[in-house]
């Protein structure tokens, strides 16, 4: 079993930004892929970010490509999914997610994920 917890979401005025941390524990993090998702009331859970195992290759959707970064640190066990230039419409629960494939394709529907924390909540204010 892997554990995730999520933090840093809140409240932030549209043009701001957040970064949101999410702590691993309970197997070797290194061995897996993370993404970000998120989901805004009403919507289906969606693809927002993914990093490979050694963190060199990202995957973005469209929606959040140049305005969010993910990271991780594997001395660490955390991933971190820095947003800039938020908008309204990227208010959702965000929830990280592991992986065991390795992160060289995009894996961007959420049953490709094993593990996923509780989730944190953004909210853009216009």
């Amino acid at each position: 079993q892997m554990q995730l917890v999520e933090s840093g979401g809140g409240l932030v005025q549209a043009g701001g930004s957040l970064r949101l941390s999410c702590a691993a524990s309970g197997r070797a993090f290194s061995s897996y892929a993370m993404g970000w998702f998120r989901q805004a009331p009403g919507k289906e859970r969606e693809f927002a970010a993914q990093i490979s195992r050694s963190g060199g290759t990202t995957y973005y959707a469209d929606s959040v490509k140049g305005r969010f970064t993910i990271s991780r640190d594997n001395a660490k066990n955390t991933v971190y999914l820095q947003m800039n230039s938020l908008k309204p419409e990227d208010t959702a629960v965000y929830y990280c997610a592991a992986t065991i494939y390795s992160g060289s394709y995009a894996y961007t529907r959420d049953y490709d994920y094993t593990y996923w924390g509780q989730g944190t909540q953004v909210t853009v204010a216009s």
